[in-house]
């Protein structure tokens, strides 16, 4: 089946200069977007916009003005934003224990959150009117414990637990906020000890053309609010959340039918 096209459609990357950035940069000007790349990395991200076709917009995602600029840019430019893909990461580096390093910390979470925060919000600035798809790269790291990079965990459960709320608030607005959830994928994120040991057990890498796939179901699926896993072997769909168990009185009774079920409660008063 032919992909959805996206002619006349324009298009944000944060980290757009390699990797799953690059990935979808490419995959969206194939299907007629007009793509803006930005990145850190001006040389690599200028090449990327080149290749598509696009602009390129410095950006340094741990800045709230960065982030609002090159909103503002893409919009002056093409009349509009459609998609927003919130990609820049970084590795985090440091444990909770002996070997950890406060610059390194407030660094990986500055990129890995803020910057997912502060693009959201930009993004939602222009679309908020004319409706348009969030995705925020999140991690197989969000959606279960990982002991060996606790605080890369952090930032991306912070990331997923960001999407699951925005895109439960702007369900019926018109604007799907969903996030991407890869295991280990063959990026530059991925040190050559982490492929070594990832090889040693069979643990394979994610193509990035795989995840560009999860994207685009994603962004096509008419739905937000939703934490797409993507492992090797399987297909890519929605991660499925257990429900927080609802309140009870003294005696142990459902409180209400009502209040049953805390979590769905909440996000239909959000959705509304």
């Amino acid at each position: 089946m032919a992909e959805q096209r996206f002619d006349g459609k324009v298009a944000w990357i944060t980290g757009g200069a390699n990797g799953f950035g690059a990935g979808v940069a490419r995959r969206l000007a194939g299907l007629g977007a007009k793509v803006v790349v930005s990145d850190i990395d001006s040389d690599h991200g200028e090449i990327i916009a080149k290749d598509v076709d696009g602009m390129f917009v410095p950006c340094d995602v741990t800045s709230y003005d960065e982030n609002v600029a090159a909103v503002e840019q893409a919009v002056a430019a093409y009349g509009r934003l459609d998609v927003t893909f919130l990609n820049a990461g970084i590795a985090t580096g440091v444990g909770i224990g002996e070997d950890f390093d406060l610059g390194r910390y407030r660094l990986a979470m500055s990129v890995n959150l803020d910057g997912v925060c502060f693009g959201m919000q930009a993004a939602l600035a222009a679309m908020q009117d004319r409706g348009g798809q969030i995705v925020a790269t999140a991690s197989l790291a969000g959606l279960t414990a990982t002991p060996f990079d606790p605080f890369y965990g952090a930032n991306k459960h912070g990331v997923v637990g960001l999407v699951r709320a925005v895109g439960a608030g702007y369900a019926g607005k018109g604007v799907h906020v969903n996030a991407i959830c890869p295991g280990f994928a063959d990026t530059n994120i991925v040190s050559a000890e982490a492929r070594e040991a990832l090889d040693s057990i069979g643990v394979p890498l994610l193509a990035v053309d795989r995840v560009v796939d999860a994207f685009m179901a994603a962004i096509t699926s008419g739905e937000g609010g939703q934490c797409w896993y993507i492992q090797p072997g399987r297909p890519a769909e929605p991660f499925r959340f257990r429900n927080v168990p609802g309140p009870r009185d003294e005696s142990g009774e459902r409180v209400s039918e009502q209040a049953g079920d805390v979590q769905s409660t909440l996000t239909q008063r959000g959705a509304h």
